[in-house]
């Protein structure tokens, strides 16, 4: 047994009591060299490991760690890093035939639950596993824009910069070879997500030149007419939208009013007008600007939630409750929304309905600090 370690992984010598199962398991041409070590994953509160204990999966975990770290981890002036890795990725394969599937799933599974962190270190396996596989870079890039949107949802400090990951992870995903229309298909909306429609409106392009779904090819031709056709590509809404979300709102706002002076019938840049004014604290005017952009055809959760905020500090609790419970009825699971309930009734004087409001929320979101500093003030 060698005493070699990386992280909580030990590689020893192919034990005898195992050697017929491995060879009995392996398939698909796969065969067992007795001359490289297993690597095993033992708990971190272990220090010996006990060889009757062994089982496949320390067996298949070691091996997941090692491929996950990669060949420059590994010492290689002791081993021969590369063909190593190349050979535990083969093993796990002929072990675990449908690992793709079930780990795909388990990813899923865990950023469904919000367990972001495991989804990504499932995903960073498979990727070590299928170095080339397309669907498995969508899925990460997939799964960190979910992450980066739950901390929108909660306002978090670290919003923007996990933003700009999902980022570098869709940019790695088009820039495949041979492109990946999918992975151009959601880069699409995640740019709309992000207000860059230039961006948007060229992934939209690429799919609709190469994809093979037509009902995604006709959803993208009408998203491009759309930008087309309300001047999102304009530099004064590109910039507008820059600017305020980089903290200089009277820059965006100047930006945004030339914007709708072009296009004062596009209700995008009412919302952005509005959120700029919310930002500022000019409430009234904000609500103006907001409840154009719902006359206009922005009638949608975020901008119905932009105006309660507004309504709310104004003092017109009454509008602010509509406004906010037509955003749930939409979006029922937003915390953002759901938060302002919470809010709302504060403001009124319901207690009881505020503590309601924010353990839905903390159901939702067990980290979230709002619904935390009001239990805790409650105690």
């Amino acid at each position: 047994m060698s005493d070699k370690r990386h992280n909580r992984v030990l590689f020893l010598s192919v034990p005898e009591s195992l050697r017929g199962q491995i060879e009995g398991m392996a398939n698909d041409g796969f065969s067992i060299n007795p001359d490289i070590p297993l690597p095993v994953e033992i708990p971190e509160d272990e220090t010996n490991l006990n060889l009757e204990e062994l089982s496949w999966e320390m067996i298949i975990a070691g091996m997941l760690s090692v491929i996950t770290a990669g060949p420059e981890n590994l010492d290689s002036g002791q081993m021969n890093a590369a063909h190593w890795i190349n050979y535990y990725r083969h093993f796990v394969l002929a072990v675990r035939p449908l690992i793709m599937g079930e780990f795909t799933e388990a990813a899923i599974l865990k950023a469904h639950n919000g367990e972001f962190d495991l989804a990504l270190e499932i995903l960073d396996s498979l990727r070590g596993l299928f170095p080339s596989s397309p669907a498995v870079t969508l899925n990460r890039a997939l799964v960190m824009e979910e992450r980066a949107a739950a901390l929108r949802r909660r306002d978090s400090a670290e919003t923007e910069d996990a933003f700009q990951a999902a980022q570098a992870a869709y940019t790695e995903a088009l820039s495949l070879h041979p492109p990946f229309p999918t992975a151009q298909f959601n880069a699409g909306f995640f740019y709309l997500s992000r207000k860059d429609f230039r961006r948007a409106r060229e992934c939209f392009s690429l799919y609709v030149d190469s994809g093979e779904d037509r009902e995604k090819t006709e959803q993208a031709k009408s998203i491009i007419k759309d930008i087309d056709e309300n001047g999102l590509e304009d530099e004064s809404f590109i910039n507008a939208y820059k600017f305020i979300q980089q903290g200089n709102e009277e820059q965006g706002m100047k930006n945004i009013r030339d914007y709708i002076e072009k296009y004062p019938s596009v209700w995008n840049g009412w919302f952005i007008l509005g959120w700029a004014l919310r930002r500022l604290g000019r409430w009234e005017d904000g609500a103006v600007a907001f409840s154009k952009a719902i006359e206009l055809g922005g009638a949608n959760s975020d901008t119905r939630n932009e105006l309660a905020i507004c309504l709310m500090e104004s003092g017109d609790f009454k509008s602010a409750r509509r406004e906010l419970e037509s955003a749930l009825r939409d979006d029922p699971e937003n915390i953002k929304i759901i938060s302002n309930m919470g809010v709302l009734a504060l403001k009124t004087g319901n207690d009881e309905e505020a503590a309601a409001f924010f353990r839905t929320v903390l159901e939702l979101d067990p980290q979230d600090p709002i619904a935390h500093n009001f239990f805790n003030k409650e105690e």
